[in-house]
């Protein structure tokens, strides 16, 4: 059985420690317990740090775009829109902000008059390369902070880690 488990280990949610309740615990038989509040306030922690510098003038939307641009691009407005989850009407703002700092460009599809691709321009590739590089480098200072034994576990936690990135979203419609 897996699910959400409070005390008793009842199937049941809790918003933790930040709602002022208890903390949601994962459970699957066999398995250890897992906090899952303290699990999404260490990552979003964690990405907090890691967007706290510079990030060459962009919002973590317009770089998440981007981002995404340079690795499923070149990209249609629309499908740029889906990837990201967000309005076209917003996407047009970010797109324009993207162009004017010279981080993408607009390329006609051939056979359709009406359609544009955006491709990531070598200053863009520039930029996300600086920014993962800076990432990388914040992130191999903390875990200099870390023991042999908070090392190891974190090692082999990474394809779990890896795996829940990498998953879908849940359908919010069913």
């Amino acid at each position: 059985m897996s699910g959400v488990s409070g005390e008793g280990g009842h199937a049941d949610k809790h918003d933790g420690e930040h709602g002022g309740t208890r903390a949601a615990t994962a459970v699957l038989s066999g398995a250890p317990a897992i906090d899952v509040t303290r699990l999404r306030v260490a990552i979003a922690r964690l990405s907090r740090r890691l967007r706290k510098h510079e990030l060459a003038g962009l919002t973590p939307t317009q770089l998440s775009a981007l981002a995404t641009v340079e690795q499923a691009g070149p990209l249609r407005l629309g499908d740029l829109a889906a990837a990201e989850r967000i309005a076209p009407s917003t996407l047009t703002r970010l797109v324009s902000v993207l162009e004017d700092r010279g981080y993408v460009e607009r390329r006609a599809v051939p056979g359709d008059a009406r359609a544009w691709t955006l491709v990531v321009t070598s200053r863009g590739h520039e930029v996300l390369d600086r920014i993962r590089q800076e990432n990388t480098a914040l992130l191999a200072d903390s875990l200099l902070t870390l023991s042999l034994d908070q090392l190891a576990a974190l090692a082999a936690a990474l394809p779990a880690l890896e795996q829940l990135a990498d998953a879908a979203p849940p359908d919010p419609a069913g």
